[in-house]
């Protein structure tokens, strides 16, 4: 289907009012496989090695518990996903669902505010892949090892989504792999020398800090479901995949379900290999970073330590690559919509190589800087959450006003198309409200951008209503 639009007969109505234009359509080529590969690879199977520290400190030894109630919570996001996609299979994601949902202006925003997420999650991404490779061959600079990730998966996602599919599944065989390993290793060792804490401690906490107490297991999933970022990426391939939409939705949610399963299983097991308390994580920060490795290095060795961080290297890059592939789809569907530049909205055999170029150049650019700092990490992590975040809130909108305001006459529920979302709605609200300051202001400052853009927008078209 290169060269023609990809909106096809999943939704009565055009959404936002106008089809894709011709001729600057996507390829179909992705089955069901490829996008919960795309998914996966985009949130890593192994999400939680950086941050079990942290939420084993903050939610008293509870870290599995955490894990389970984020799933649930981010669950209602992904079935708001689901419900749009069916009647929105566009590019763009968010994009296209605010705009088909609430209206022009309010699908502008949120694709402005997914933007931070997905230009700068890889980043992220390929910054803890340059760190990971710089502890392997400490010899060569970690921005270098940035840099050639940025590189390599540039190149293989213009030369094609199928390719970089059919890449990414190896690459994500190769991270499961790991990840049963690991499981294979923590049984041997817990069946020969038994557990480091109760056995029932991950779900219940580990009493070193009194009583695991509701509202730092809530603080904690406010935290664990930024693990989970990354899953929404699915829908953006919505006008590549073969077989309708139904297909994109139910990839949503397997992805979600399967990620979460790994998350609980792994910090599960490595909780009941923790040889410090939950009370001496949270005294001493400094040790909270590398409690995953630290944990599996005393009870199994080296080697398997070794193994997680090579792991964690490559698997980081190709969540990049996935999250490069989502960001070329977003910046497309906005240039086609005349929000963003119109060079960006071409497309090459299928592929939109402009817009794909121009997501690299970004994150080069934001992930090589912060390399180059030692505090770069907690600056890129502080400015794309409150992106996604922001996005998922107006999501849930607009689930409520396609179904329930635009268009009740079709298949209404009232649980589905509102209860969920409202639901949904207020988890992101909570998960927003404990965010750190700093990301709440970078969050307000790119949303004040957005607004002036809009705003400046309205009054060019104004002007030329005949450009419309």
């Amino acid at each position: 289907m290169s060269g023609q639009s990809a909106s096809t007969g999943a939704h009565a109505e055009p959404a936002g009012g106008a089809e894709p234009p011709q001729g600057d359509g996507l390829r179909r080529s992705l089955g069901f496989r490829d996008l919960v590969v795309y998914g996966l690879l985009f949130i890593a199977p192994m999400a939680p090695v950086g941050v079990f520290g942290a939420l084993d400190a903050k939610s008293h030894g509870a870290v599995a518990l955490v894990y389970l109630i984020a799933t649930v919570a981010m669950a209602f996001t992904a079935f708001s996903y689901a419900q749009m996609v069916r009647v929105v299979p566009q590019a763009g994601s968010v994009f296209a669902y605010a705009r088909a949902g609430l209206g022009k202006g309010p699908g502008f925003i949120a694709g402005w505010m997914a933007m931070l997420d997905y230009l700068l999650i890889p980043a992220v991404a390929y910054l803890f892949s340059g760190i990971a490779m710089n502890s392997l061959v400490p010899s060569v600079s970690r921005w270098v090892w940035t840099a050639l990730a940025v590189l390599i998966t540039t190149a293989l996602n213009l030369w094609g989504v199928r390719t970089a599919a059919r890449v990414g599944f190896a690459v994500l065989a190769l991270e499961v792999v790991v990840l049963l390993v690991f499981v294979v290793a923590a049984a041997v060792v817990l069946i020969r020398d038994g557990a480091q804490r109760d056995w029932l401690s991950p779900l219940t906490g580990d009493g070193s800090q009194g009583a695991s107490a509701l509202s730092a297991v809530v603080g904690a999933v406010s935290i664990a479901v930024l693990s989970y970022l990354g899953f929404d990426a699915i829908a953006s391939f919505a006008e590549e995949v073969t077989g309708g939409s139904a297909k994109v939705a139910r990839a949503v949610l397997v992805c979600l379900a399967l990620a979460g399963f790994l998350f609980i299983l792994q910090t599960y097991l490595v909780a009941l290999l923790e040889p410090l308390s939950s009370a001496e994580l949270a005294s001493d920060p400094g040790k909270q970073g590398t409690a995953f490795y630290d944990a599996v290095d005393s009870a199994a060795g080296s080697w398997l330590h070794d193994l997680v961080a090579a792991s964690k290297a490559i698997g980081a890059a190709f969540a990049a690559l996935a999250g490069q592939a989502a960001a070329g789809r977003l910046l497309f569907a906005m240039a086609r919509d005349r929000r963003l530049p119109k060079a960006l909205s071409k497309t090459d055999s299928g592929t939109p190589r402009v817009a794909l170029l121009c997501a690299a150049v970004i994150t080069m650019v934001a992930a090589v800087w912060a390399a180059r700092r030692d505090d770069g990490m907690d600056h890129l992590v502080s400015v794309v959450d409150i992106g996604a975040l922001t996005a998922f809130l107006l999501l849930h909108a607009s689930v409520v006003g396609w179904f329930a305001l635009r268009h009740r006459d079709t298949a209404f529920s009232l649980w589905r198309h509102v209860l969920v979302p409202v639901l949904g709605a207020a988890i992101v609200v909570a998960v927003i409200w404990e965010a750190s300051g700093s990301a709440q202001v970078v969050g307000a400052v790119w949303l004040g951008v957005g607004l002036v853009v809009l705003l400046a927008q309205g009054r060019g078209r104004a002007r030329g209503p005949g450009r419309d």
